[in-house]
């Protein structure tokens, strides 16, 4: 799952990222899933998680990003912090697990290279998919 901060602000300072993360994490596990790797740029969420059956995959993001943008109004008193509306949710074969939470860990070295922008929109065009960039960052 990719997500990014509204308008692709800079607010996912390094004291927040693991309190964020951490708290998301707890976000997957309340409604049955597992939380296998996280890791936030100062304007982004990757998190790679297995979502249980019974909630549809909008539903768990919309929990998740509620629920964490109000912790992070309420405990850290960013008026300002809000996700982007959308978001991008690959699945991914088991074989494949270690490559992404890999990935997952390098955001750092990895956007160094390339921005979400280029990287979105690279894997979208990768893997065949259709898209309208008009809607892809709001």
């Amino acid at each position: 799952l990719i997500f990014s901060t509204k308008d692709r602000a800079p607010p996912i300072t390094a004291p927040l990222h693991d309190d964020l993360l951490a708290y998301m994490g707890g976000i997957v596990r309340e409604i049955g899933g597992a939380l296998r790797a996280a890791n936030a740029r100062p304007d982004h969420v990757h998190l790679l998680c297995s979502l249980p059956t019974t909630i549809a995959t909008s539903d768990a993001l919309r929990l998740v990003k509620t629920n964490s943008s109000r912790w992070v109004h309420r405990e850290w008193r960013l008026a300002g912090f809000d996700w982007q509306a959308g978001y991008g949710a690959f699945s991914v074969s088991h074989s494949l697990l270690p490559t992404v939470t890999r990935y997952i860990g390098d955001q750092e070295k990895h956007h160094r290279r390339v921005t979400l922008q280029e990287e979105l929109i690279a894997f979208l065009k990768k893997n065949g998919i259709n898209y309208d960039e008009r809607y892809i960052w709001s």
